[in-house]
């Protein structure tokens, strides 16, 4: 075993096994097969996310998103990823939407959020989620208005999946309390 050291004798100093715990963390997800089964609304919303997707410029990635945001106000907020040769001064489409819609409209809350994503290369037939950025750009819009935003995602046909909170897709959120 790990725990005892080659001669069996003795406890071994470096295993940290038996001071380990464990925790759980489950996420719910409704998963829709198709638009045409997205409530009136959102089905809207996610039509608003792909014809932003078409607007993309995604010259080097070949990688197109569009997002689509509802704010409270009922104002549309809309945006697209744009790329950069030099690839940190980029933008992803989910950021590009909520730091518009934040700098448009600051005391409206983010209500729901549409994202659709294709490849110029490649069937994207799976549910894209925010990459790892946009969560933690979400997230601070969700903490700060203090109400969950409702997030759809999809790929460019196929399922598309729901999330009722940022927190479903970032349980461990890194926030304001931290610093």
């Amino acid at each position: 075993m790990d725990f005892f050291s080659p001669d069996q004798n003795e406890i071994n100093p470096y295993s940290v096994t038996s001071l380990m715990k464990e925790i759980k963390i489950t996420t719910l997800f409704h998963v829709f097969e198709s638009s045409q089964d997205l409530p009136a609304d959102v089905s809207d919303l996610m039509e608003k996310a792909v014809e932003a997707r078409k607007n993309a410029y995604a010259p080097y990635s070949k990688f197109r998103v569009g997002v689509a945001l509802i704010l409270d106000n009922g104002k549309v907020v809309i945006g697209s990823n744009q790329e950069n040769a030099a690839y940190p001064s980029g933008l992803c489409a989910e950021r590009v939407a909520v730091f518009h819609a934040g700098a448009t409209y600051p005391s409206a809350k983010i209500v729901k959020m549409a994202i659709s994503a294709a490849s110029d290369t490649n069937p994207t037939l799976s549910p894209i989620p925010p990459c790892g950025a946009c969560r933690q750009s979400i997230a601070e819009y969700e903490i700060r208005q203090d109400s969950p935003i409702e997030i759809y995602f999809m790929g460019e046909s196929g399922n598309i999946f729901k999330s009722d909170s940022l927190r479903n897709l970032l349980p461990f959120t890194f926030d304001k309390n931290f610093l």
